[in-house]
């Protein structure tokens, strides 16, 4: 463990604001993750209780397992190895175990990545200002100075959760009414291709009325297909042209850690994912409505097109506008008691799945809506999409607060409403448009995203803000 260029690095970089992240060898050794593995016990006050501990496909994802289980156990902690299973499957884990846990993933980074997701016991997220910070303290500590043992340590068991998980998905949405749907599934090489058979198939439970068509189902973390970024539109190509070409209902793209899923109709055109929103939001509106439930809330970041809010307001809900990121949207579901949140990223989060993301659920949602109605996604989709979005546009740049500076110097004037809750939203007082220009936690980039009352309008509010932020 005292290795002594280990104990030299500095794990601020890899320590985000919601997860850690870090090149494998580099910036997340087995050392690095003992020592996380000790101090999430101690930060957590978790000595004497049960810490679950998977990992996703990625090469490096069993070593690490080990090493955090190292760590924890040394530090006092029961630890139950989940082994292979899905971000949402971790939470799924800590909600109905009560446990804290983590998730060895990068999500959708490439594949020399790898990281950590950590949650409290219910699922209840771990984040920079809910101890993600003091975990990195402790962490940097323990490298520099070792590990002191508990006395007694911990133990060491497995336990296989996919069954439950499945069950438990079933349990929230009855798909076995739906007509005949083939769906095709873009695992991108990541855990869809575990978790799709076991909840839309019937490899553990019966079969529901789906012809399910694989797309890279084989789980290899080098993604030797395409990355497992289904935000990105390169990397829905081959699930678009599949669609087509078998004829197929629907098309979802899900990502290396399977906690969001992207949506393709028959015609092989995405559904957005704030279209994805509104129908779902309509789904739980009505179903907690029917169960005696007043003006229920649905949350959507401020990304999220503005159809979202007219349509919750329309079905009697009350819509929460929040900020961009899980964490912050976890703890807003909680405070709340919302009982659906969703996101432009295609994270979309459930209070009957303890406040957590799944992708898997919101598109057994789709395929319900769908399978209930004899119309194609296509036309279903179109009610939710009144208006034209850019989708998020990624920039680098070298000095971001002068980009950002150009742009509210031109917009900043009269008709125009400036808002601060997440970078700088600019919205005309007509209603014609707004856009968003956020940075990234996660990556050195400035985002825009922008939607107007018909494409010209985006298009020219688009172009002009770009040509601002990427001015020489």
């Amino acid at each position: 463990m005292n290795n002594a260029a280990e104990s030299t690095i500095d794990l601020s970089p890899s320590f985000k604001a919601y997860d850690v992240r870090g090149i494998v060898g580099e910036s997340i050794t087995a050392d690095i993750v003992q020592a996380v593995g000790a101090a999430f016990v101690d930060v957590l006050s978790l000595s004497g209780q049960r810490v679950l501990v998977g990992g996703d496909m990625r090469p490096s994802s069993p070593e690490f397992l080990q090493a955090f289980a190292r760590g924890a156990t040394a530090r006092g902690a029961d630890v139950v190895l989940l082994n292979l299973i899905s971000t949402d499957e971790l939470y799924f884990a800590c909600g109905s175990m009560n446990a804290a846990g983590a998730m060895f993933t990068a999500s959708h980074n490439p594949a020399q990545y790898n990281g950590i997701k950590m949650a409290k016991a219910g699922a209840v997220p771990v984040s920079s200002e809910t101890g993600l910070e003091e975990i990195r303290i402790q962490a940097q500590k323990y490298l520099a100075e070792g590990i002191p043992e508990a006395a007694p340590n911990g133990t060491i068991s497995n336990h296989d959760v996919l069954g439950d998980y499945a069950s438990y998905l079933r349990s929230l949405v009855d798909l076995t009414g739906s007509r005949p749907l083939k769906v095709v599934v873009d695992a991108g090489n990541g855990m869809a291709g575990l978790t799709t058979p076991a909840v839309l198939g019937d490899q553990l439970l019966p079969a529901l009325p789906f012809e399910i068509v694989p797309l890279y189902f084989e789980l290899d973390g080098s993604f030797p297909n395409h990355p497992a970024n289904p935000l990105e539109p390169e990397n829905l190509r081959d699930l678009q042209a599949a669609v087509v070409e078998h004829g197929a209902d629907i098309g979802l793209a899900f990502d290396g850690d399977a906690d969001r899923c992207f949506v393709i109709d028959e015609k092989g055109d995405p559904v957005s994912p704030s279209a994805i929103t509104a129908l779902v939001a309509r789904r739980e509106i009505a179903r907690v409505r029917a169960a005696g439930e007043q003006s229920p809330v649905i949350i959507h970041n401020l990304i999220t097109s503005r159809a979202v809010p007219e349509l919750v307001e329309h079905d009697g809900g009350r819509p929460v506008r929040t900020r961009v990121g899980h964490s912050f949207i976890k703890a807003v579901m909680a405070k709340e008691g919302a009982v659906f949140g969703g996101e432009h990223s295609a994270h979309y989060y459930f209070r009957d799945f303890y406040n957590a993301d799944t992708g898997m659920l919101a598109a057994m949602h789709v395929l319900a809506a769908l399978g209930e109605q004899s119309r194609p996604l296509s036309d279903l989709g179109r009610e939710y999409e009144p208006y034209s979005s850019s989708g998020e546009i990624n920039s680098r740049i070298q000095d971001v607060p002068a980009a950002v500076a150009r742009v509210r110097a031109s917009y900043d004037r009269a008709g125009v409403q400036v808002d601060e809750l997440d970078g700088l939203t600019f919205l005309a007082e007509d209603g014609t448009w707004w856009f968003n220009l956020r940075a990234s936690n996660t990556e050195p980039f400035l985002r825009l995203n922008a939607e107007a009352v018909d494409r010209r309008t985006m298009e020219r509010v688009r172009d002009d803000v770009l040509a601002l932020v990427r001015q020489q």
